[in-house]
């Protein structure tokens, strides 16, 4: 069970976040789970998709490298590395062509094969410090 579930939090950067294949987001977060996101919090799949668009929207070309991954039990955490080009609003800030990294941690929680919760851990902060630096050059 531990490699399955590893298999699928690998699955679900690979698809809904490098794909971008909102299909997956329906097959694998359970219609009642719940997403602690930087800043928002998120119940089941329609607002996933909703604050995914906007992220999406605000960095088009946006990638996520799974670098390392820890399964115990029903968990899975997953530390990551996301790169992409603000060429979209994003923030409150006007699209600033700026490239990006940001590293981060996710830890899902998984019940038959499908996430019921997850939280994500990433300086949210200093992203948006570095692009409206970006936006005053």
């Amino acid at each position: 069970m531990i490699e399955r579930n590893r298999a699928l939090a690998l699955r679900w950067f690979e698809e809904v976040w490098n794909r971008q294949l909102g299909a997956t987001v329906e097959e694998l977060f359970a219609p009642a789970a719940v997403g602690h996101m930087e800043g928002v919090e998120v119940v089941g799949p329609a607002e996933f998709h909703k604050v995914r668009a906007a992220l999406l929207a605000a960095f088009p070309d946006l990638q996520l490298t799974a670098e390392d991954t820890v399964a115990e039990g029903n968990k899975v955490v997953v530390r990551w590395r996301a790169t992409g080009t603000h060429l979209g609003e994003g923030f409150g800030i006007r699209a600033t062509r700026a490239a990006i990294t940001v590293r981060g941690m996710t830890c899902l929680r998984i019940e038959n094969a499908r996430i019921v919760e997850g939280w994500d851990a990433w300086n949210q902060g200093a992203l948006i410090e570095s692009l409206r630096a970006a936006s005053t050059e």
